[in-house]
Order: structure tokens, then sequence, then C-alpha cells
């Protein structure tokens, strides 16, 4: 689809793996052009199409560099107008072993770092973006997390109460961006299968209602929809995307 028959675009922060890729593939196969984020250069791993040209760089931890990365966003965006914005990037550190950190074990910093990512760059691009988003109708997804909710065996203190703290900022945004013909959404996952599973987690899925891991393209076809005309009065609300992990 060319952007001459109203190519819709996408902003995907956190494209480089995982439920990231997958999404990509998704919204590529329904003709979008996505634009991706992320700290590091472009991956020839990353398999889809004008990737490369589509890329920005940038360390979503420096809000600096963040604010600074609209600019350019802006600049590759055809007739101002953005249609969906994913917030997918999260960090999780880990202690030695790979062990949890929790609210007495993690440094300041560390949380301050995880939140910079998981949170405060949220709220940087949608707020960069407002007009372009404002001019498509589009809509915004954040991704949280089963953790969010509950405390969890592997995913830090940093971690989830950032994603708490996103779920929270959903309903805030839905509230503000409403208004302006911008939705807002977002989505929680839980145990989906993707290079970085925690060891263990087998036996977290042995309790779930559907007993087996997610798959990411079931996680990007949920994003999808939230951002498709399908769910044209759906804002302010988190889909859970887990299994029944939550129940």
């Amino acid at each position: 689809m060319s952007s001459d028959e109203g190519q819709k675009t996408l902003l995907l922060t956190g494209a480089s793996r995982g439920i990231g890729h997958a999404t990509v593939r998704k919204f590529d196969a329904e003709g979008w052009r996505v634009i991706s984020c992320s700290r590091q250069a472009f991956s020839k791993d990353c398999p889809w199409p004008g990737g490369e040209k589509n890329h920005v760089q940038v360390d979503l931890a420096d809000p600096k560099a963040t604010i600074a990365a609209v600019e350019d966003i802006r600049s590759r965006l055809e007739g101002g107008k953005l249609h969906a914005l994913v917030n997918n990037a999260g960090i999780s550190p880990k202690g030695d072993g790979g062990a949890r950190l929790n609210t007495i074990d993690t440094d300041l910093r560390d949380w301050g770092h995880v939140f910079h990512v998981n949170f405060f760059a949220s709220v940087i691009l949608a707020r960069g973006l407002k007009d372009e988003l404002t001019a498509a109708q589009g809509s915004i997804v954040n991704v949280t997390s089963i953790a969010g909710v509950r405390v969890h065996p592997f995913a830090g203190a940093a971690y989830a109460t950032s994603k708490a703290a996103l779920a929270a900022l959903t309903r805030e945004m839905a509230h503000d961006f409403g208004p302006l013909g911008v939705r807002v959404n977002a989505i929680a996952p839980g145990e989906v299968e993707t290079s970085i599973l925690s060891k263990g987690t087998d036996k977290i899925v042995e309790r779930l209602p559907m007993r087996r891991l997610g798959q990411p393209a079931e996680v990007a076809n949920a994003i999808y929809f939230l951002c498709s005309n399908q769910s044209s009065y759906v804002t302010g609300t988190e889909i859970e995307v887990n299994g029944g992990q939550h129940v």
C-alpha cells in the first residue's frame, strides 16, 4: 500500500525481539508502515522490509534524547499523521545470577532507569506527537504486564511498579486524549514464549487456566485490534492477554 492510497503509520518502541517482532510482522502484513525505535542500530536480523530507513536509534532511558527523537520522528511522518503509537519497550534489571530485585535490593539508579524507559518515554512520545496523532484520529497502546497487578516470581519491583503506573497512565491519557479523537488503551501480557523466558516459567504455566504459553503473534493481534477501526469505541481499557493468569 503506497502513501497515496492512504497508508497508515505505526511508531513502535521495543521492536527488536519477541512481541515487538511479531507486532511489526502483523502491521506490515496489514499494509502499514512501521517506524521503530530502540537504543541499538537497526539489526539485519529484523525480518521486515524497509526497516533500516524507518528506524530511529534513541536511548529511551535518556529524557533529553527521547525529546530530541520526537523531532526526528515528526520529520519522517508523511502528511503529518501518526495513526498508532505502541509503547512496547520495557526493561527489568536482575540481580546476581538473574535473581529478582525487590523493593529492598533495587538500587535507586535502577529504579530511575526502569521508569524512564517503561513509563516516562511513553509520556514524552505521546505528548510530543499529540498533533500528529490527532490529525490521524489515531490510537495509543501501552504494553503493561501481569506483573503490574500482582507480585511476580521473576519480574522485579521496579519493573512491576512501572507497569502499574503505565496502566494508570493509560486511563489518564484516555481521558485527556479522548476529546482530540485519539483512543488510548493497554494490553497486559502474561507468560509469552520469547527468547528471554526465565527458568521456572513452566511452573507458572502449569497453573494457568489455558495450560500453555502465549505466542507473540497472539499479543500482536490484540495490539492490532486496538489500533484498528474494529475497536473504534474502545478507550481507557486494559486487555489481559495471559491465558487467564489474572483470574
